[in-house]
């Protein structure tokens, strides 16, 4: 197993189940990575199979577990329920629960339907809940874990153009409070952590223009692209247990641009 000595190890993380949520590209697959080197057992829902397949390849010899990889449309309840019982057959109780799957599609608030209002909540927030709710049990009954929810300071700047998107991301930040209440008392752990413009090759594909990176360095604090990595590591210290004693919080990683 290779682990980049520049960076924090974690001790608590190793042999221990971790589910991510669309986990085969962009932040999730940097938090797939980082997770293997640490030694966890990963598994990861997408839809996307080829990039999953080839993210489990870039790790072979590197990691102590071969992630496990489940295809799964996570706006489908009983599907994504479905996997996460496969997921606890295969790697025992998940301890840690990253909900990161979403969809940042640009709409023009004068286009948005009621239909497709309903499908980006589904995709971007209704999950972060019934995953919760279907993995509380276990992880209760084993002594509790970490539970973080991928929100974004699209909300919070605010961002245009994706009215829908900075609604579910706000109240995503609205069910982490929430359900670190709710699960306290069973040692669940929640929090949220709130990405900024990250350099991810969807975003360098789609909208990454110089003008818009002219932008953001205006913006920013730091002089510098925010990675994946960069949000990545916020998340496996948050799932350790060097932060047992913090839940129903959220940390912003965006160089400074809030």
């Amino acid at each position: 197993m290779t682990v980049n000595n520049q960076f924090a190890c974690y001790p608590s993380l190793r042999d221990r189940s971790v589910l991510i949520t669309g986990g085969a590209s962009g932040i999730g697959a940097a938090m797939v990575e980082e997770f293997a080197l640490q030694g966890a057992k990963v598994s990861f829902l997408d839809v996307a199979t080829e990039p999953a397949q080839d993210l489990i390849r870039s790790l072979e010899g590197r990691s102590a577990h071969e992630p496990l990889f489940v295809r799964c449309d996570i706006t489908d309840i009983c599907a994504l329920k479905s996997a996460i019982r496969l997921v606890e057959d295969r790697l025992g109780t998940v301890r840690v629960l990253v909900n990161n799957a979403a969809n940042d599609d640009r709409h023009d608030v004068n286009e948005v339907t009621p239909e497709y209002w309903d499908n980006r909540m589904n995709v971007n927030l209704r999950h972060h809940f019934f995953t919760i709710q279907a993995l509380s049990p276990s992880m209760s009954s084993v002594g509790g874990g970490s539970v973080i929810n991928m929100s974004s300071i699209a909300w919070m700047i605010p961002s245009t153009g994706l009215p829908a998107y900075v609604t579910a991301k706000a109240a995503i930040v609205g069910l982490t409070r929430a359900m670190a209440h709710e699960l306290g008392s069973s040692n669940i752990r929640v929090n949220s952590v709130l990405p900024g413009a990250v350099l991810t090759e969807r975003q360098r594909r789609l909208w990454w223009t110089p003008e818009y990176e002219a932008e953001i360095m205006e913006r920013q604090a730091l002089n510098a692209s925010l990675l994946p990595s960069d949000v990545a590591r916020m998340v496996l210290f948050l799932a350790a247990d060097d932060s047992s004693a913090i839940t129903n919080q959220s940390f912003i990683v965006d160089s400074g641009w809030v």
